[in-house]
């Protein structure tokens, strides 16, 4: 697995932001990390409209608590770094992160494999009044499902 950037974790993003917006976009990470499902409801709007949404999700909160359930129950030590932070007019911020963690459990209808992963991905997100109501994300899957499917280590 390639060495980790210097990039600042979620975690110290979420401590060390100098706007709500930043804070709060870095905290949905950060989620992820910590597997705390429960705190979709402190980050995300109830009427979030996600661009993306995970399959057969009710809602968009719901998709997200979904998402947050499936990396905390199919992978270990997950970590993610933020490459790049951007925060726009309107309460919109970009991030651009890498996650790594290992493949340890069932995950997206693939058996555990002990294999690293080690993806990037961008948010787009709105935040307004504290809560994200706003996002668009891409992820790295056809890169994450070859690294645990096929047991292909982490370019």
């Amino acid at each position: 697995m390639t060495a980790i950037s210097t990039a600042n974790t979620a975690s110290e993003v979420v401590r060390s932001a100098t706007t709500t917006a930043l804070r709060v976009a870095a905290r949905n990470l950060e989620l992820y990390d910590t597997g705390n499902v429960a705190g979709a409801d402190e980050v995300f709007a109830p009427d979030v409209i996600d661009h993306n949404p995970a399959d057969g999700a009710a809602s968009g909160i719901d998709g997200m608590r979904v998402l947050i359930a499936a990396v905390r129950d199919g992978f270990t030590d997950t970590q993610h770094r933020i490459l790049f932070q951007q925060e726009l007019p309107g309460g919109w911020v970009v991030l651009h992160w890498r996650m790594t963690g290992t493949h340890t459990a069932d995950a997206f209808g693939f058996a555990p494999s002990g294999n690293p992963v080690d993806i990037t991905g961008t948010d787009i997100v709105r935040v307004v009044d504290g809560k994200i109501t706003e996002i668009y994300h891409v992820e790295e899957l056809l890169k994450l499902t070859q690294q645990i499917g096929t047991g292909a280590q982490p370019a």
